[in-house]
């Protein structure tokens, strides 16, 4: 067992394979007599996760897989967050999600923002962060789960923008409604599972895109994609 802390959450793993912990190493503190959650993957459900896993992966990286979402089932309800299956990048102190179907091309736009950039562009986490309110902010904190880039930071970040990128020849932004983002949003969240935690989730989410600005960028893989992006988002 180890211990872990993300989203200023403590989570005590009982994990079966080093993997997981060699995953989590930025993560990893000291012991403590009281962790906010205790999460342990059974043998049955890491073979489930193998069974339906899309490629072939290990128990390792099935268990891996099954520890993230053991975390993230109960963050609505216990602790006012919710895992956002986006790319989350800082620049000048400000953090952008941008969200799009797998293989849409998250990770080649962030990468351009660096490009475009430069080192003030930090990735906080390229696939999976935790996204919670901290006082009247939406912050999104960097998690071990992050994609196969391994793009991950151990922090956090205000989210100033949440954008959902799709592919076009030319490259153009515009703002949606609450209403349009919602129907968007939907497909890169991990749905709640109860209704006790579907209750908690639905006010964090109207809070979301009530606060927080939402985007559609259409974009290229050139540099000025970013600044389309970040121009768009600053206006």
């Amino acid at each position: 067992m180890f211990f872990i802390k993300i989203a200023d959450i403590t989570v005590a793993i009982k994990n079966k394979y080093e993997y997981v912990r060699r995953l989590c190493e930025k993560y990893i503190i000291p012991p403590v007599e009281a962790p906010d959650m205790t999460v342990a993957v059974s043998e049955d459900e890491i073979r489930a996760e193998i069974e339906i896993s899309e490629f072939p992966v290990s128990p390792a990286y099935a268990e891996g897989v099954c520890t993230y979402r053991c975390i993230c089932k109960p963050l609505p309800e216990m602790f006012g967050a919710y895992l956002m299956h986006c790319a989350v990048i800082e620049y000048e102190g400000e953090g952008y999600a941008f969200a799009a179907a797998s293989g849409t091309g998250k990770s080649t736009h962030i990468s351009l923002w660096q490009k475009r950039f430069g080192d003030g562009v930090h990735i906080v986490n390229g696939d999976k962060p935790i996204m919670r309110f901290s006082g009247d902010r939406l912050y999104a904190y960097g998690t071990p789960w992050c994609g196969k880039e391994g793009f991950n930071e151990n922090t956090s970040v205000p989210i100033k923008a949440i954008c959902f990128i799709e592919r076009a020849k030319e490259n153009s932004i515009r703002k949606i409604s609450p209403s349009d983002a919602l129907t968007r949003i939907f497909h890169q969240i991990l749905t709640p599972e109860t209704v006790e935690c579907l209750d908690s989730f639905l006010p964090l989410l109207d809070r979301t895109l009530t606060e927080i600005p939402c985007y559609v960028l259409g974009c290229n893989i050139s540099e000025e994609a970013a600044e389309v992006a970040y121009n768009g988002m600053n206006n």
